[in-house]
This record gives C-alpha cells, sequence and structure tokens, in this order.
C-alpha cells in the first residue's frame, strides 16, 4: 500500500524540493496586515495596478473590525502607478465620508501619487503621508469615538434587546432625539441578520461629531449546508433603513460573515440647556399644581404710567341721606313704639 504520509517517506534532498515547489506554488499575498497601537497596517507590496482589487477587499475587512484606524503603506509598492489605479485608491475616502470616526491613512513616498489623491473628490477625506510613521501618528491623534457593545444570541426577542440598548445609550450620551430613529434600524438590522445568518450578533453603537453609527455584524452561516446571505439589504430592510439614515452599507468580515450598517444625524444637546432643562423639571416638580394654588397677579404699573392722562372731572358730592327719611321704606318713629 501507498504511504499515507507524503513527507516522512521522502529522502531529505527530496523533501527540500517538494518544499521549495510548494513555497514556489502557493500564491503570495499582495497586501499583508498587521496592527500596531489598535491600529490596522495594510502593507502593499508590487505594482499597485495589479492589488488594487485586493486593497480595497483588505480596507473593507480591517474597517469591519472597528480598529482605531486603517493606514494602507505604499512604502514598499512600485513606482508607475496609473492614475486608475490612484483612483481606485482614492474611493477607499468614501468609507471616511459616510462615517469619519474610523480615518483611513495612505503612506506613500511618491509626490506624484499624493497629489493626484488629494486632488481627486473622494481623495480628500483620506490622509496622506509621505511615511508610515506620520500615517499612524495622524490617526492616533484623532479625537477617540464613544463606543458601545453588545452580543445578542439568534432569538426572537433580539431585535427588542437591540432596541433597548441603544436607547438607553443615546439617552446616557444625550442624544435621545434620535432614538426613536436608531432604534427602529437597528431592530430591522438585527431581525434581517438573525433569520438570515442565525449566528451571534454583535451590535455597536458609536458617536462622533453629531453622526450615530449602528453596526450589526453576523459570523457567517451557523449551519454546514446554509447558502451565506449576500452583501446587501432587501425588502422592508432596505426600506426602512434608507429612510432613516443618512448613508448605509454592508462589508464582509474575515469569518465569512457581514456587517450592516447604518449612519444617522444625531446632533447632540447643549450642556446648558440640558442644566436648564433638569432645572425647569425640578421647579415644575417642587411647584404646587394649578388645581390647588391659585396664582393672583398684580398689573404692573408701567401699564399705569403709560396710559395717557385723563381729563379730571368735577367730584361729585352725595348730600348724606336724613336718618328719618321714608324713601323707598317705611322708618319707625321715635316715641311710637307702643304704636
Amino acid at each position: 500500500m501507498l504511504p499515507t504520509r507524503f513527507a516522512p517517506n521522502m529522502l531529505p534532498e527530496r523533501q527540500q524540493e517538494a518544499a521549495g515547489a510548494l513555497a514556489t506554488c502557493r500564491p503570495v499575498p499582495r497586501v499583508r496586515r498587521r496592527t500596531i497601537s489598535q491600529v490596522t497596517i495594510l502593507e502593499v507590496a508590487g505594482r499597485l495596478n495589479d492589488v488594487q482589487e485586493d486593497l480595497d477587499l483588505a480596507i473593507q475587512l480591517a474597517l469591519a473590525e472597528g480598529p482605531l484606524g486603517v493606514v494602507c503603506d505604499l512604502t514598499r509598492a512600485l513606482e508607475s502607478a496609473e492614475p486608475g489605479a490612484v483612483g481606485v485608491l482614492a474611493t477607499a475616502g468614501r468609507h471616511v465620508r459616510d462615517w469619519p470616526g474610523i480615518p483611513v491613512a495612505v503612506a506613500c513616498p511618491d509626490p506624484r501619487v499624493r497629489e493626484m489623491l488629494s486632488v481627486h473628490p473622494l481623495g480628500g477625506h483620506l490622509m496622506v503621508r509621505a511615511s508610515l510613521l506620520t500615517a499612524i501618528t495622524s490617526v492616533l491623534a484623532t479625537p477617540t469615538v464613544a463606543v458601545r457593545r453588545l452580543r445578542l444570541a439568534a432569538h426572537p426577542t433580539a431585535p427588542r434587546a437591540s432596541q433597548d440598548f441603544v436607547t438607553a445609550t443615546l439617552q446616557e450620551w444625550l442624544v435621545g432625539s434620535a432614538a426613536p430613529f436608531a432604534s427602529r434600524v437597528v431592530s430591522e438590522l438585527v431581525a434581517s441578520s438573525s433569520m438570515g445568518a442565525g449566528t451571534e450578533i454583535d451590535v455597536s453603537v458609536a458617536w462622533d461629531r453629531g453622526a450615530l453609527r449602528l453596526t450589526v455584524r453576523d459570523h457567517g452561516p451557523a449551519l454546514p449546508g446554509q447558502l451565506p446571505s449576500g452583501l446587501d439589504l432587501h425588502g422592508r430592510t432596505l426600506t426602512v433603513v434608507a429612510g432613516l439614515s443618512r448613508a448605509f452599507g454592508v462589508m464582509p468580515t474575515d469569518d465569512g460573515g457581514k456587517l450592516a450598517w447604518a449612519v444617522l444625524e444625531a446632533p447632540r444637546r447643549n450642556s446648558i440647556q440640558v442644566r436648564n432643562n433638569a432645572h425647569l423639571s425640578q421647579t415644575d416638580a417642587t411647584a404646587p399644581s394649578r388645581s390647588t394654588a391659585v396664582v393672583r397677579r398684580l398689573p404692573s404699573t408701567r401699564w399705569w404710567r403709560s396710559r395717557p392722562s385723563a381729563p379730571m372731572l368735577a367730584p361729585i358730592v352725595l348730600a348724606p341721606r336724613h336718618p328719618y327719611s321714608t324713601h323707598g321704606a317705611s322708618a319707625p318713629i321715635p316715641g311710637n313704639d307702643a304704636c
């Protein structure tokens, strides 16, 4: 019988040759990913024209993990990048345009590529730097975004639990005005994810500079033979999310699942206004109700002073009535008590 294991039954010379042949047949990754201080670094090897599609997919996979930022390192990329490839790279700025909470930077020593990225409509949303160090420093210098996360099971109560989680979080962040819309959006996304994938669901809420980002992530098909759900929204979920959010989309994840996201307008109330509202609520709570208290307001003296002076009238003097007059009624006569 032939041996089941190939390597141990070969001579050392043949093993080295086989290892070399496997190394040459194995595809070399043209975009490598590593992490530095919660910043995802995507190292590009080769010509930018050949890796533009792989780089765009790698950016989406990195953003789905929710890092502090993403840096595309073009230091090892070969020169002579065509304008078309630079334009594809510039389209990565659409992620920052829709959600500025996760910055995307490009480290490129080629000044011509940096200039083409800066003049592109979407490239203006990217941080274009000359070195990797300055790109990482710029990403880490951005303000930290407030994020809350929740993991749910694929259960019929998951949409309701996500609504309560989002509402409580927004009330705590003083952006409760967006809670009715955000809770409806996250409920639709969670319901769609639980029916499509059937795995555990990760919900996140992030707020940054007046914008609110909701993400709902699944972990691929729950059953071995189950077909993966498509990277799109449809039906009622699409109608609700598109009507209540300013931007939305779906990203792939490393484990074969997907991440659905939506960005809504959520302006934060002013702290002074919040204190005034709290003071008014306390005053209303301590004041008696209108049904039990009568408030009498005296006329303002300014109103009397502003009235035009009326002409003085002669006083009317009324003569005192005689105590024994009988106008309208009979009065008793003194001394006639016996009568």
